[in-house]
């Protein structure tokens, strides 16, 4: 709720959905800008889901340039940085598609280096393994501290919940959306994990993954791989990645569907000769590192233009 969004091509509204066709006169874009500053609360709370009220929304009274010029300069200026904004992310995608398809053609297609003289018996190439999920990597879960503790919450600790993983547009995850305290995370079940462990959810919405550059805990929603052999991180990720499908036909339950840390360490994993998992870590490394990146100036462009945004609607900056 509260999310807007300039369309510029025809388009089909869903029921829960408002949309403007008459601008009143007013530029069209700016006036997507300018709803951004209005749709911050519910105006209806009677509903079991709050949501905006369109007749509350009519006769809400709000100050506005009605220079179309002035409005115009100012949605180009904030369009600046959404196109910045976007074209980071579909860096970002291509970037981790570029990935993907690297562990395709090396681990599925086996044309890794030097496969031209390599022996495959019973389908694995010479030097490889099969072997248990268990064998490979450390598995844990984690913990909610008791709600009711207010002394658990609002700290600096990073607690991560499936939510934060499934509303994130990449693998690189640079922040929660709420923080325990150390007394949280003692008295609770969660747990601290290494930076650039992969987080994988494992309850209700199963296999979305991500991974931080530092210390994080997590709620239940997870198992926190951390393979035995570094080498073997971006191979591990981007192998269970794949196998998704497989991952989810594991998962039990009635309420929600959950895979359990004991099936999951059951499952097979192939294991490649340590030289080409090293070689492919390095390369995928370099990735993960420009998606970080571009990650970090999507947050800040972000963060710039919603500080900017009110301040231009509201005339205390002008263009």
């Amino acid at each position: 709720m509260g999310q807007v969004f300039f369309v510029p091509n025809d388009f089909w509204p869903l029921n829960t959905s408002l949309y403007v066709r008459d601008f009143k006169g007013n530029d069209p874009q700016f006036a997507a800008y300018f709803l951004r500053t209005v749709l911050t609360t519910p105006s209806s709370d009677k509903a079991a889901v709050p949501g905006v009220n369109r007749n509350d929304l009519h006769v809400q009274p709000v100050r506005v340039t009605v220079d179309v010029d002035e409005q115009k300069e100012i949605a180009s200026l904030l369009s600046r940085y959404d196109d910045q904004i976007e074209n980071n992310r579909r860096r970002t995608a291509l970037l981790e598609q570029l990935a993907r398809e690297l562990y395709r053609e090396w681990f599925a297609r086996l044309r890794f280096p030097g496969y031209q003289g390599t022996r495959i018996t019973n389908g694995l190439p010479e030097g490889w393994q099969r072997k248990r999920i268990a064998e490979v990597c450390q598995t844990t879960g984690g913990g909610t501290p008791s709600t009711k503790r207010s002394e658990y919450w609002n700290g600096n600790i990073t607690w991560v919940v499936p939510t934060d993983v499934t509303n994130n547009d990449c693998l690189v995850l640079l922040d929660s959306a709420r923080k325990i305290t150390e007394k949280g995370l003692l008295e609770s079940s969660t747990k601290m994990v290494p930076a650039e462990t992969i987080l994988m959810t494992s309850r209700a919405s199963v296999g979305y993954f991500a991974m931080m550059d530092r210390e994080a805990c997590t709620n239940q929603g997870f198992i926190n791989i951390v393979p035995h052999d570094e080498e073997l991180r971006l191979y591990l990720l981007f192998n269970l990645m794949d196998r998704v499908p497989e991952i989810r036909s594991n998962a039990r339950g009635t309420t929600y569907p959950e895979i359990s840390k004991g099936r999951f360490r059951k499952m097979d994993v192939v294991v490649p000769r340590k030289e080409i998992s090293i070689e492919f870590s390095r390369k995928v490394s370099t990735i993960i590192l420009q998606v970080r990146c571009l990650k970090r100036s999507v947050s800040a462009l972000t963060n710039a233009r919603d500080l900017l945004l009110p301040r231009l609607m509201s005339g205390e900056i002008a263009v």
